[in-house]
């Protein structure tokens, strides 16, 4: 375990001293009426269940093949890029998976936060992670003996749960028959979607936040609480989706009826709390989770410009190894991303979706330096619904982002299962 905490912190960088044709909508937006409008929207929401209707295969049918997809690359880099160049036998295709953060919730779900030995727990800075994805891998591995494979399996289920979710709201926004699939096509396309299945957090929260966002949609304010709750177990990113919910519910509630169910948005919050108090009780600590991203990512409090100039200083000053050089000019493209999605959402007055990325950049862009935004680009779900409406509307956009982003996948896949930092 010490030389893999090791091999974690000596890895991480250190700062410097210095279609062909186009869909016809399911519902015209210039001649269909609000009405019709409003009827089809209540029949969708009347659809969403747990029933899988066609629309679901399809969309589970795509899931599996990009999942054969990625096992393939695995196999791959086990073979064309092993850690020993003179190697004569590969490794176990699972070794690919078992790269930076999964060796945190590995230590964390086999040894606790706070092992027998002392210190332990300071030199890899576990307590950085929330407790949901390791507290889900204790379970399966129950069942699962190979911790890996359990969380290969974790991924695997929860990843066919978002897309699924993420389907139907993109049909809440886009009168496209084929929205939905449309949708996740560039979620499971986009360049760092081979995290949704390796055994990391992005598919279990997305697997709880996106539910969530449905059940909102649909005023189901105590579903919506508790999934969100669950998602905050995960990712600190489920307070940033409780804003936005709670936004929604503000913007939604019309009667007294509706505002007696706004003590249900104080739910999310909890998990949070219970969380602090149980660092506390060991490190005396309330913030102890926020020390250690502070200590092991750099995450120290810093201006928005002060960030931008630090990560553009890591990306083209030469001070990095040339991985970690071109990782940086990905951050600082994603957060460029967001800020744009941000403005798109805010012009189009959607208020909530706004919130929730406009908090998840903040919240990422005041760091030393920029780390991990490209693979927070997974969990805003606005900006794959907007990628697929432009798709839709304009042909020609769906060719061009896939001969963009088909590269750039498999590019981050094979950095991240070959070993390499891939943010």
């Amino acid at each position: 375990m010490s030389a893999m905490s090791s091999r974690l912190r000596e890895s991480t960088p250190v700062p410097a001293q210095r279609s062909t044709t186009q869909e016809r909508p399911a519902v015209h937006p210039r001649t269909g009426s609000e009405s019709g409008s409003r009827r089809s929207r209540a029949a969708l929401f009347g659809r969403l269940s747990f029933r899988l209707g066609s629309a679901d295969r399809q969309v589970l049918w795509l899931y599996l093949l990009t999942r054969i997809g990625v096992w393939t690359t695995a196999y791959c880099a086990r073979w064309l890029f092993p850690a020993d160049r003179d190697s004569r036998d590969a490794d176990s295709v699972l070794a690919s998976f078992q790269q930076w953060d999964w060796a945190h919730y590995l230590h964390i779900a086999r040894d606790g936060y706070f092992p027998g030995q002392a210190g332990t727990w300071q030199n890899d800075n576990r307590a950085a992670f929330f407790p949901g994805f390791p507290l889900v891998l204790r379970a399966v591995h129950v069942i699962v003996p190979h911790w890996t494979a359990a969380g290969l399996l974790i991924s695997f289920v929860a990843g066919a749960v978002a897309v699924l979710a993420l389907a139907r709201i993109a049909q809440l926004h886009l009168p496209y028959e084929s929205a939905g699939r449309r949708t996740v096509l560039m979620l499971l396309f986009s360049p760092c979607a081979v995290f949704l299945a390796a055994g990391y957090t992005e598919a279990l929260f997305l697997a709880l936040a996106l539910p969530a966002w449905l059940a909102a949609q649909r005023h189901n304010w105590p579903l919506a609480a508790a999934l969100t709750a669950l998602a905050t177990t995960v990712r600190v990113s489920g307070l940033f989706l409780a804003a936005a919910i709670t936004l929604h519910f503000v913007l939604a509630a019309r009667t007294r009826r509706h505002w007696r169910q706004l003590p249900w948005l104080a739910l999310p919050a909890l998990p949070t709390a219970a969380y602090a108090c149980y660092l506390h009780a060991y490190t005396g600590d309330w913030m102890a989770w926020k020390h250690a991203q502070e200590r092991g990512w750099y995450r120290t409090f810093h201006t928005p410009w002060g960030a931008w100039t630090n990560t553009w200083h890591a990306a083209f000053s030469h001070t990095q190894t040339t991985g970690y050089a071109f990782m940086f000019q990905a951050e600082l493209l994603a957060m460029l991303a967001g800020i744009l999605m941000c403005g798109l959402l805010i012009r189009q007055r959607r208020w909530a979706e706004a919130l929730y990325i406009g908090l998840s950049l903040c919240a990422l862009g005041t760091s030393y330096w920029y780390t991990s935004i490209p693979r927070a680009t997974l969990l805003w779900w606005p900006l794959w619904i907007v990628l697929a409406g432009w798709s839709l509307r304009r042909p020609r956009f769906m060719t061009a982002y896939l001969c963009l982003a088909a590269p750039l996948t498999t590019v981050f896949a094979l950095t991240f299962l070959s070993g390499r930092w891939a943010g």
